[in-house]
């Protein structure tokens, strides 16, 4: 019996260990919390205001939300502003990101609005730190984090205004952990398997139990607000990572993700009032 319980002790402590958020050293995070965060700007992809956009970008300032965005790199390593790694959805065009220049890239208009595919520069110009920023960086699966984390971070470390990063990729974190631990950094998640994602069933179980957060140790947790009672989930929040909500799409649902979370990443709808 005695040895059963220190078993199921051991267990238990390494689940904590594998889980658990920062807890040292933590940076101050207050500038993100309560925040409405306008997903790919405040957007409308039947407009002149897509997704990732410039004018996106610009109505979320003026309605005085924050903004989450995601960052890629073009052929030439500049870091873009694009949700896919390719252009068919977006443009239209067959090929991705990173087969074109960021020169040849502005060819091409996001759904058949006037606007472009931006840099991240372009964002910092036009935010000029008027409201806090989520940069998700964004990486294809077996894709080395690094050249992405030094490209961006290049261009981060310059802008003097409230920002954070985030991504579902672990190794962006442990980048950033290793050689800038003072940024905010975020995992992101959610139930995959409930979600239906295909992938290895064992890695996706890791994931969303967020069971590799010892190589990492976020400061907040990006999870999908649909799996918000999900254990880790909870735990690694009680454990003091910020709760943040995504995507959420009308007001019922950010009535009820209020009850748990702390910043609200949202789109299709616009909040009538901060949290």
């Amino acid at each position: 019996m005695a040895a059963a319980i220190s078993i199921l002790l051991i267990v238990i402590a390494l689940y904590i260990f594998a889980i658990a958020p920062r807890m040292f050293g933590k940076p101050d995070t207050r500038a993100f919390e309560h925040v409405l965060y306008a997903h790919r700007g405040l957007f409308d992809n039947e407009a002149q205001h897509p997704e990732n956009s410039l004018a996106a970008f610009r109505r979320a300032v003026e309605a005085g939300y924050g903004i989450e965005t995601d960052v890629r790199l073009s052929k030439d390593n500049v870091p873009v502003l694009h949700h896919d790694a390719t252009l068919l959805r977006s443009c239209g065009i067959d090929g991705n990101i990173c087969d074109y220049t960021y020169e040849e890239l502005q060819a091409f208009r996001l759904f058949k609005s006037n606007e472009t595919i931006p840099r991240l520069c372009d964002l910092l110009e036009l935010v000029a730190e008027k409201v806090p920023l989520i940069i998700e960086y964004k990486l294809e699966a077996g894709e080395n984090a690094e050249p992405l984390c030094n490209a961006g971070n290049n261009i981060l470390k310059k802008y003097g205004g409230s920002y954070c990063i985030e991504s579902f990729n672990s190794w962006v974190l442990r980048w950033y952990k290793k050689h800038h631990p003072h940024i905010v950094r975020g995992q992101l998640a959610e139930n995959y398997l409930k979600a239906g994602i295909q992938m290895n069933k064992l890695l996706l179980f890791t994931l969303q139990n967020l069971l590799i957060n010892f190589l990492t140790r976020p400061d907040f947790i990006a999870y999908n607000y649909k799996f918000r009672n999900a254990f880790s989930f909870r735990m690694c929040c009680l454990f003091g990572a910020l709760p943040v909500a995504w995507t959420i799409k009308n007001h019922e649902q950010l009535e009820k993700a209020r009850k748990m979370y702390r910043a609200y990443i949202f789109d299709s709808f616009m909040p009538d009032r901060m949290p």
